[in-house]
């Protein structure tokens, strides 16, 4: 694996640390969940045969800090924060964008509020609930996942939340990304710290903002010909699967499926990354 170059970038309430690898047309990878930049070390290397790839920690996750640790999380602001990257690292050049899931939901808005700097966005399983026709269920299941926290902490509220995504209570990305390999490295090593530390922000503060969100149909509609809806192959019948399938149907757009299900970046990396550097090309 190549060592990336890092750096840090202030913005708005918040301290970024971004990583970037690799030489030409800059891919700004986004991650979702509890996920960092390291998140991505499994495709980062590959893809930068032909991009500048950067990616980073979220505002409050991880190396990224906020100014004040219980400030609001917004999605738009999450955005602005993608958009100075991109400022930072291709101030001339339109950018290729690739979010997954939560950061998905971050690429959505980014691609609508700042079209003018962005030459794609793929979107993988954006957990974008207000699309969908059953929206009053999961407004109650975020409902319910905000007072188990309140009342009961952190694990119980997992639970809750892990079993509205999937029946059974499937693995989380958020669990998923603890997975090491057998010989980790330092950075593999470091990961499931920092999940495991991002896990009370992600749940109180991320997913109730952000599964809130309402995207600009309208707006998407005008500029669909850059946004290409994904999802897992093996998450078909699960919630995250939904508003991206559902978003498609509306705008008329197809909907591309990547190996694995809502976390194939983890579990397949290899054959994602393939998928991915499709879906930047067509």
């Amino acid at each position: 694996m190549t060592s990336p170059t890092v750096g840090s970038l202030r913005v708005n309430g918040a301290t970024l640390h971004y990583e970037k690898r690799g030489r030409g047309p800059l891919l700004l990878l986004i991650p979702g969940g509890t996920g960092g930049a390291s998140s991505f070390d499994g495709i980062a290397d590959d893809l930068a045969a032909e991009y500048t790839v950067a990616t980073y920690d979220p505002r409050g996750m991880s190396r990224s800090t906020l100014d004040e640790p219980e400030a609001e999380q917004r999605v738009s602001e999450h955005a602005d924060d993608a958009f100075r990257i991109l400022e930072l690292l291709s101030p001339h050049e339109p950018a290729r964008v690739f979010g997954a899931s939560s950061g998905a939901i971050v690429a959505v808005h980014l691609l609508t509020a700042h079209p003018e700097r962005v030459a794609r966005v793929v979107a993988h399983e954006p957990p974008l609930v207000e699309v969908l026709p059953d929206v009053m269920e999961h407004r109650a299941l975020l409902a319910r996942v905000e007072e188990t926290f309140r009342t009961q902490g952190l694990m119980p509220a997992m639970a809750v939340f892990a079993a509205g995504l999937k029946k059974g209570g499937a693995s989380t990305e958020s669990q998923a990304e603890s997975a090491q390999s057998p010989s980790p490295s330092p950075r593999a090593t470091a990961r499931p710290e920092r999940t495991a530390a991002n896990l009370p922000y992600f749940v109180s503060r991320i997913v109730p903002s952000f599964m809130s969100y309402t995207p600009d149909i309208d707006r998407l509609a005008a500029l669909s010909d850059r946004l290409v809806l994904a999802c897992g192959e093996d998450s078909r019948g699960e919630l995250p699967y939904r508003p991206a399938a559902a978003l498609a149907e509306r705008l008329g757009t197809d909907l591309r499926h990547f190996p694995g299900g809502h976390i194939g970046l983890t579990t397949h990396p290899a054959e994602f990354g393939e998928a991915l550097g499709k879906a930047l090309h067509t």
